[in-house]
């Protein structure tokens, strides 16, 4: 297991929100159907991220886990100041004002520090979406999140957003990784001045195996002394991407926090991103694309 001690890097955000460049995620392997009950294997999971140093705590309401970490952060006894907490709100035509209040209550918090939106697919229209971002804008203004931002939106759903924006969001957390790079969405955050956030972003070395990064992958873990997965991480902090990572296992946590330790070349990146373009996979939301769209 790593034992380092290598300072947490930070992003600036738009509005002046320093986002740290590593999050720890309680989606997927956590899910839960219901959250009648707060599961235990969960809150420990997140206290031993918070121990490791993961001071970026990612949840949405859809999770069902929001009770989980209100429970682990209190449990942790670490001051609120030294977490950057991100919570969603899953539907972008629900009462946002009241969502963010039971988002709060479930974590135990007086705020979040990232409040998003966590996907457009419900809105019918850009006024549905419009509205929506009114209402976030309302959210901000009230202390209640630092910063507001959006999550699986595409081009559309940000020009939408951004025509009658007072605040712009200030990230989009999207799929990302070398086998769904958005094409020209991620040329688009950055003219807009719009964060990226990654989930998934070890797709290329868990369930799209196997594939043509493979060989690179490799040859670059065995230059860096670390594992795939980590190299997979250093590529997305590498484009000013922010990683969101999960585990139950506190080694390979641990292990994780190992690709601060290095940087890769930009030849390295652009090669991962050229290998990368030679295969399309999308683990989520595939029913709302065709299976070759890569936006």
């Amino acid at each position: 297991m790593a034992n380092l001690k290598i300072p947490m890097p930070e992003l600036t955000l738009n509005d002046g929100t320093k986002i740290p460049m590593i999050g720890y995620g309680t989606g997927t392997a956590w899910y839960k159907t219901d959250e009648s009950s707060v599961d235990k294997t969960t809150v420990e999971a997140i206290k031993t991220a918070i121990k490791l140093g993961y001071m970026h705590l990612d949840n949405a309401e859809a999770y069902n886990t929001e009770k989980e970490m209100g429970v682990a952060i209190k449990e942790s006894k670490i001051d609120r100041s030294k977490l950057f907490v991100t919570t969603k709100v899953s539907d972008p035509t629900a009462d946002i004002a009241k969502a963010i209040d039971a988002s709060l209550k479930k974590l135990q918090l007086e705020y979040i520090d990232l409040y998003l939106i966590h996907s457009p697919f419900s809105a019918k229209t850009d006024e549905d979406l419009q509205k929506a971002w009114a209402a976030m804008e309302d959210v901000k203004a009230s202390g209640k999140a630092k910063s507001i931002g959006v999550s699986n939106y595409l081009e559309k759903h940000l020009r939408a957003t951004l025509a009658t924006a007072k605040v712009r969001p200030s990230i989009n957390q999207i799929e990302y990784h070398p086998y769904l790079q958005h094409e020209a969405l991620i040329p688009y955050h950055q003219s807009q001045n719009i964060a990226v956030s990654a989930y998934a972003p070890l797709t290329a070395v868990t369930k799209a195996k196997p594939g043509p990064c493979d060989d690179l992958l490799a040859f670059l873990a065995k230059k860096y002394y670390v594992s795939d997965g980590e190299i997979a991480l250093r590529w997305c902090i590498d484009q000013n991407v922010v990683p969101i990572t999960t585990s139950g296992k506190e080694e390979r946590l641990s292990d994780y926090l190992r690709c601060l330790a290095f940087s890769l070349t930009p030849k390295e990146v652009q090669d991962l991103k050229n290998k990368g373009l030679e295969k399309h996979f999308r683990g989520f939301w595939q029913a709302k694309f065709d299976d070759n769209d890569r936006s």
